[in-house]
């Protein structure tokens, strides 16, 4: 048997080289692909200083060397209207040889015991395993989709009041944009400086930033896209209404000379397809961002609901990572808002806390999940939920 001296402790900024060490390891993050990306060897290090110094970063060493690390870094989050303060997990990696060991569980255990402290009652990750996160409770909420549009399908002769104007990154009024779109979308993430800089962080240098303004000078939505190749690559487009959609996609159109196909990704979870004249287009749909409530009581607080909707309806949850999920709860609707009672309801559903998640933030229906046999409940409990909760997928564009 091997002998070993795990113990598990919080990372500091004098733990940096191993830290990057192992996120090298982990993801083959190479020399030549730094230097594809315009990147100094030491970049990469430099570049995950601010995790180490404002997230909570767990690491497992055997005796003196970092193993595995889970990190969790703080950001507010559009609930339906309700700003939460969640966590993104990140940098989550551990060396070959320590796999298996249960290592990973026990980090994940304590970020998520840390997060709950910090009144985090929401994790959001980006998945390199469905499989593996879905075991610990995670489960998808968030869709990714990418479209291919030939020169020949741009929409011709669109006709707006405003205007649009390249700017620099930096620029306040792209910034100010992305944070009044997190104002009214479900699920968009509130970008602090570290989520821009990520956001910045393997971008080429000819990327290029566009704002429509209306005719008022205001502006009104933005895309962040890259000419390369004869192919216009769009990264984001945000809009804060139909007037400045049609005025980025006439700007996307100027360019039917200069690209012979436009290739872009939509994390609105609706096809580009329907809104184009000749919908003849690719378009490829996959899983993006899965997510976990981390405690069940916490995230009903400041959970939002139709305000017509009333009722009353117990949730009977599994939750084998984290106690104090792996029981029942008693919802009552009323008024726009859901409060926690005593007692049994009317009404019973039985599901996982990974099912939970996906039907609290609107990714899938109870009739839905009910199909799929990951709700257990009456076709009266399942209309209730139907009925009550807010069928809106999350729009979410960022990972850290």
């Amino acid at each position: 048997m091997v002998k070993s001296n795990f113990h598990i402790r919080e990372l500091t900024s004098a733990d940096l080289d191993q830290y990057n060490a192992l996120l090298r390891y982990a993801f083959q993050v190479t020399e030549k692909n730094l230097q594809d990306y315009g990147w100094e060897e030491d970049d990469i290090k430099q570049s995950k200083f601010p995790i180490l110094e404002r997230a909570d970063v767990w690491g497992c060493f055997d005796d003196k060397t970092l193993v595995s690390q889970f990190a969790v870094y703080p950001l507010k989050m559009n609930v339906h209207s309700a700003v939460y303060p969640i966590g993104f997990v990140t940098s989550v990696a551990t060396y070959p040889e320590y796999s298996g060991m249960g290592l990973m569980s026990k980090l994940m255990k304590c970020g998520l015991t840390e997060m709950r402290r910090n009144g985090q009652s929401l994790s959001l990750l980006y998945p390199y395993s469905i499989p593996l996160y879905r075991k610990r409770g995670w489960e998808i909420v968030s869709d990714k989709m990418s479209y291919r549009i030939r020169d020949i399908q741009l929409p011709r002769h669109l006709s707006v009041p405003g205007y649009v104007r390249r700017v620099s990154w930096d620029n306040t009024d792209f910034m100010t944009l992305h944070t009044r779109f997190a104002n009214q979308t479900h699920g968009c993430l509130y970008r602090n400086r570290l989520a821009w800089e990520e956001y910045w962080r393997w971008i080429e240098d000819d990327t290029a930033v566009a704002i429509y303004y209306n005719a008022d000078d205001k502006p009104q939505g933005y895309m962040v896209y890259l000419i390369k190749d004869d192919v216009m690559y769009i990264r984001e487009t945000i809009y804060l209404n139909s007037e400045a959609r049609k005025g980025l996609l006439k700007y996307i159109s100027a360019h039917e000379s200069m690209v012979n196909e436009v290739r872009g990704s939509n994390y609105f979870s609706e096809p580009v397809a329907f809104s184009l004249d000749d919908s003849d287009i690719k378009e490829t749909i996959r899983p993006y961002i899965m997510g976990r409530i981390v405690d069940v009581a916490m995230f009903l607080e400041n959970y939002r609901c139709d305000p017509d909707a009333t009722g009353k309806i117990t949730l009977h949850i599994t939750d084998s990572f984290l106690e104090w999920n792996d029981k029942s709860f008693t919802l009552v609707f009323s008024g726009g808002k859901v409060s926690l009672a005593e007692g049994g309801a009317p009404h019973e559903a039985s599901m996982s806390i990974g099912t939970l998640t996906t039907l609290l933030l609107g990714y899938k229906r109870a009739s839905e999940l009910a199909r799929l046999e990951r709700i257990t409940a009456s076709d009266a409990a399942l209309r209730l939920l139907d009925n009550a909760l807010i069928s809106e997928k999350p729009y979410i564009s960022d990972y850290i």
